[in-house]
């Protein structure tokens, strides 16, 4: 058993990726992108989930698009493509992939 200290807690910083655990199967962080702020990130070799612990914007991806806020939990299957765009309030996700983020390459 392991308590993950920070997991899901905003930093303050800009389009901010932090893992707070890895292993080999999967890997959790926190994702941060403060209000007015650009989601840049690529599609990914991992299934996602997200965890909106704080903030309000909008997901978008090739099969549909949905407001998000506090205790939304979005699943994005590996390939993806996807963005959180009109970020109104800054957006803290706490982020689990499987297996961990870029074991996939």
């Amino acid at each position: 058993m392991r308590i993950i200290e920070g997991a899901g807690v905003w930093t303050g910083a800009d389009d901010d990726w932090t893992e707070q655990l890895r292993t080999p199967d999967l890997s959790v962080g926190t994702y941060c992108i403060p209000a007015g702020g650009v989601d840049d990130q690529s599609p990914h070799t991992e299934d996602e989930i997200y965890v909106v612990t704080t903030g309000r914007a909008r997901i978008v991806t090739p099969t549909g698009d949905a407001e998000v806020g506090p205790g939304t939990v979005i699943f994005v299957p590996a390939g993806e493509d996807h963005r959180f765009v009109d970020v109104t309030e800054d957006l803290t996700l706490l982020v689990v992939f499987g297996p961990a983020y870029g074991s996939r390459g």
